[in-house]
């Protein structure tokens, strides 16, 4: 696919297409353009896949999949997303990713603000391409929040019967803990990193393994990104206002518990692994001179 992808841009005269030429014509040099463009174009690829799952679900009355479609569509579609921006951006696609990877020094504040408008637009976005079509023929245009003909659970989240605010809160809190903390792993290069190249699907599995093991209780949005800006969908079209007002107000859990449950979960990874891994020499490449003097500061410190 690459070879072929390459072959396309210069014909065999060396001169590249008119298409390309014209592309080239709105490349972004700016930094953060180009980090914009990129998280909001994975953030609405990961959304569209998993919304999509869901109201295939839904709508088909369990005849175009199951609970377990959702969590592969979710967990594929942050696959692909992160294929999309990962060296761009890093494809956070997650409010809660990048806030705490400002927390620690991995990201810029002042990148947070971009992250945030970008991962909300392309989740608004995604919001907008379900099918109505499809949906109003499965509720005969009567657009609900609850009841057995639901639709507002196709853009985001809302608890079980059975599920307090507290008990949903804590929820939240541990299923995004444990997302930071998977997380964190797998991009320590001083524990068990991936190969190269297996990073997207590792993420996309970790993903679906939350899904899979902490879902039923309130549909593990475990990013305030993924599940606000649907709604905010559902309040300006068919279904008003009670899209915040369902589940006693539960709209703002999903938003405030998984910023609380990532800084949690990167926090224990720390405690429990990275601070504690043995401190290596700095590697020394250059004169002589320079190996002696870099040693010296080793020593000195390790002293």
């Amino acid at each position: 696919m690459k070879c072929t992808l390459n072959s396309v841009e210069e014909s065999d005269t060396g001169v590249q297409p008119a298409g390309i030429r014209i592309l080239r014509t709105f490349q972004m040099k700016n930094k953060l353009v180009r980090v914009g463009l990129a998280e909001t174009l994975s953030t609405y690829v990961m959304m569209v896949f998993g919304l999509g799952s869901v109201a295939q679900v839904v709508t088909g009355g369990g005849l175009f999949g199951d609970y377990l479609s959702i969590n592969l569509g979710f967990g594929l579609g942050v696959t692909m997303g992160v294929h999309v921006a990962g060296q761009v951006s890093g494809a956070h696609m997650n409010t809660a990713v990048s806030f705490t990877m400002c927390t620690f020094g991995r990201l810029g504040w002042k990148m947070l603000p971009l992250y945030i408008t970008a991962q909300m637009l392309g989740s608004f976005l995604a919001a907008g391409r379900d099918s109505e079509d499809a949906m109003f023929k499965f509720c005969s245009g009567n657009f609900t929040v609850s009841g057995p003909k639901a639709t507002a659970g196709i853009f985001a989240t809302y608890p079980a019967p059975y599920i307090s605010i507290h008990v949903g809160f804590l929820d939240q809190v541990l299923g995004t803990a444990m997302l930071l903390l998977c997380l964190m792993a797998l991009s320590d290069q001083q524990n068990s990193a991936p190969a190269p190249g297996t990073e997207p699907l590792l993420v996309g599995l970790l993903v679906l393994l939350i899904g899979i093991s902490m879902g039923s209780n309130s549909g593990y949005a475990i990013n305030p990104s993924r599940d606000l800006a649907p709604r905010v969908f559902t309040a300006m079209t068919a279904w008003g206002q009670q899209v915040f007002r369902a589940g006693n107000g539960w709209w703002w859990v999903p938003v405030a518990a998984p910023l609380v449950g990532g800084l949690l979960g990167g926090v224990v990874y720390k405690l429990f692994v990275e601070l504690h891994h043995p401190r290596e020499a700095p590697r020394c490449t250059e004169s002589a001179t320079h190996l002696q003097k870099c040693k010296s500061r080793y020593n000195g410190r390790a002293g």
